[in-house]
């Protein structure tokens, strides 16, 4: 598959993906290499995962990064009620020590979390490690064993080897600096909004039932709130559920009708100061500029 291909492909199903976002996914999945997706909040980081996992019709493991997040959460840990019950039918059956042990700590009474499952798979999946900058820097290093050599190990068991070897996307808000070890592993490549054009393929392509010249107000209208000084401006998907509400709601004009403009707002602005700062006269100021 080349790199134009993939875009074209990914494009039937819904994400309109830059060329070099496009060549970005195709290097890293030629090369076996994880993609290391950084951008702002709301610009598709996470949807490619899903798209490459619906393209490959396979099985998508997510794991959300989130700060504390540990090996036992993320990699594997131990069924401690199956041992307790097992160690309690051993002693009743007269069985002790080393026996025990190893029965306790084998695969068996392993709980597989996304890292572990993911290379355990028959099929590849695809693995989303979902904003991996909000994971502290010690769970990094639990990462380069698995990104490196797609091998975990565990202490009772030892080196567990990937049975397949799954596309790994890591998506990163810029919460905090990653490592250049982490980066090293990885392709890169940067997300940011989309311009008009694409932005406007993408609406059409997820809710072709918006008028054309709706379509266009809406475009222009995101795009010139997102000029705004906002606390967080609306992402894509922000656009599309604004769209949305728009159609849901009959509005094929947005300059018709200042009030329901104003509540289908909420769409896309997610702060009480953001929803402030854009006053009905504001809204009306844009959906003019839109119009």
């Amino acid at each position: 598959m080349t790199w134009t291909t993939l875009k074209t492909d990914m494009a039937a199903k819904g994400y309109i993906a830059s060329d070099d976002l496009a060549m970005a996914i195709h290097i890293a999945l030629t090369l076996e290499r994880p993609l290391l997706v950084e951008g702002a909040a709301g610009v598709g980081k996470t949807e490619i995962a899903k798209v490459l996992s619906d393209l490959r019709n396979c099985e998508l493991i997510r794991l959300q990064c989130y700060e504390g997040l540990d090996a036992s959460h993320a990699i594997y840990e131990w069924n401690y009620q199956r041992q307790l019950l097992a160690i309690r039918a051993a002693a009743e059956d007269g069985e002790t020590g080393r026996a025990v042990e190893s029965r306790i700590f084998s695969e068996e009474f392993l709980l597989q979390r996304p890292l572990l499952r993911a290379i355990r798979q028959n099929t590849p999946p695809v693995l989303l490690i979902d904003e991996i900058d909000r994971a502290d820097e010690e769970f990094e290093a639990y990462l380069l064993e698995i990104l490196s050599e797609f091998q975990i190990t565990v202490p009772e068991l030892g080196t567990l080897k990937a049975i397949s070897r799954p596309v790994v996307i890591l998506t990163a808000n810029g919460t905090r600096d990653l490592s250049d070890a982490l980066r090293r592993r990885c392709i890169y490549a940067h997300v940011d909004y989309p311009d008009p054009q694409a932005e406007l393929a993408i609406l059409q392509a997820r809710c072709p039932g918006v008028e054309t010249a709706l379509a266009r107000q809406i475009i222009a209208f995101v795009q010139s709130l997102r000029k705004e000084e906002l606390e967080k401006p609306p992402g894509v998907a922000e656009m599309l559920d604004f769209a949305a509400a728009l159609a849901g709601l009959g509005l094929n004009d947005l300059t018709r009708d200042p009030v329901i403009l104003q509540a289908t707002l909420a769409t896309l602005l997610k702060t009480q100061l953001d929803r402030a700062s854009i006053t009905t006269e504001v809204a009306q100021r844009l959906a003019g500029v839109a119009a």
